[in-house]
């Protein structure tokens, strides 16, 4: 971040010629961090629509054209002196995020076995948090995080976004969309032999004709529509707290204001990227612990207990701060 801070001096006093002041500074420092969640939020919305729309392979493809788009936007951002270019890519990127982690456990989780579709689903959260970590470590001033690479760094996002776009054409479409949206039972028969071999494909075949058959050409209800439904009211509850609850905990200001945080805490200049890693690895080994206790513990025993200790800690930072010298 003090890199990007004096890209943004520097380019202010080129196009102006004057001093950029400090509450100006932060404020276009906030709106580069936080556009990326506006971004995110706007595509969730659409990866929804688009996937029920399109199918969800065609989705993951151009998506992946976003994340090189901003790749591109962020990496030119510092040669072409335009700190705008920056606030665009953080933009697209946190669309692509958006529809990514909306589209992708939907695609994952309808191609998975049912044995294992829980843990794949659970998987996912494992690889995120290891790129959060993998984007940290890369992040470091002995890699890329030095004054002359570190709009190399904001662009490395194009690379699993090149790898996915090769592979990912060799892959089927989703055989529930194609059966169930799309009724074409051929290309569901071929997605299913593809995924399954042409001998053990027809368990998951039958699975997929019955959801057809009990959904009985039922639309998709719209996101006002599933407030007004009295049969799903307290999932509905039970998802937006546990949703909101994970945002209200603070992560997305370690994540984006990380730098702040600690300097405030007392920890010298130096050590706060360090500190940084840390988090990211304690949230990775708390993805894989979750994932491989989630079928002895249960679902309800490891959310309680998050939030538990959640709140605990939240508690105990609030005392700490306040009566910090």
């Amino acid at each position: 971040s003090q890199h990007i801070h004096n890209f943004l001096n520097d380019t202010w006093h080129a196009r102006y010629q004057s001093q950029l002041d400090e509450s100006l500074l932060t404020l276009i420092w906030s709106v580069i961090a936080s556009v990326f969640t506006l971004g995110g939020l706007i595509g969730t919305f659409v990866g929804g629509h688009a996937a029920a729309k399109f199918g969800r392979k065609q989705v993951l493809l151009v998506n992946n054209v976003v994340a090189i788009l901003a790749a591109l936007f962020m990496g030119i951002a510092q040669p072409a002196r335009l700190y705008e270019l920056l606030i665009v890519g953080r933009f697209l990127i946190g669309l692509n995020a958006g529809v990514g982690i909306c589209v992708q456990p939907l695609y994952l989780g309808e191609i998975a076995p049912k044995k294992i579709r829980g843990l794949a689903t659970v998987g996912i959260n494992v690889f995120l948090t290891g790129g959060i970590l993998t984007g940290q470590v890369i992040g470091l001033r002995e890699i890329l995080g030095r004054k002359n690479t570190w709009s190399l760094l904001l662009a490395s996002c194009a690379i699993p976004a090149l790898l996915q776009l090769i592979a990912l054409p060799f892959f089927p479409e989703s055989p529930r969309y194609l059966l169930i949206d799309r009724k074409d039972e051929y290309q569901c028969q071929k997605a299913l032999k593809t995924f399954y071999g042409s001998t053990h494909y027809q368990m998951e075949m039958d699975d997929i004709q019955k959801e057809s058959q009990a959904l009985n050409g039922e639309k998709p209800k719209k996101i006002l529509e599933l407030f007004f439904d009295r049969t799903i009211k307290w999932q509905l509850i039970s998802v937006i707290i546990v949703n909101m609850g994970q945002q209200l905990c603070g992560i997305n200001a370690i994540y984006f204001y990380a730098e702040y945080v600690f300097r405030k805490c007392g920890i010298p200049e130096h050590n706060i990227p360090y500190v940084t890693l840390g988090t990211g690895v304690c949230e990775c080994i708390t993805a894989l612990t979750c994932g491989l206790l989630i079928d002895k513990a249960g679902r309800r025993f490891l959310i309680i207990g998050g939030y538990t200790m959640m709140a605990f800690w939240c508690i105990l930072m609030t005392v700490t701060l306040t009566f910090q010298v």
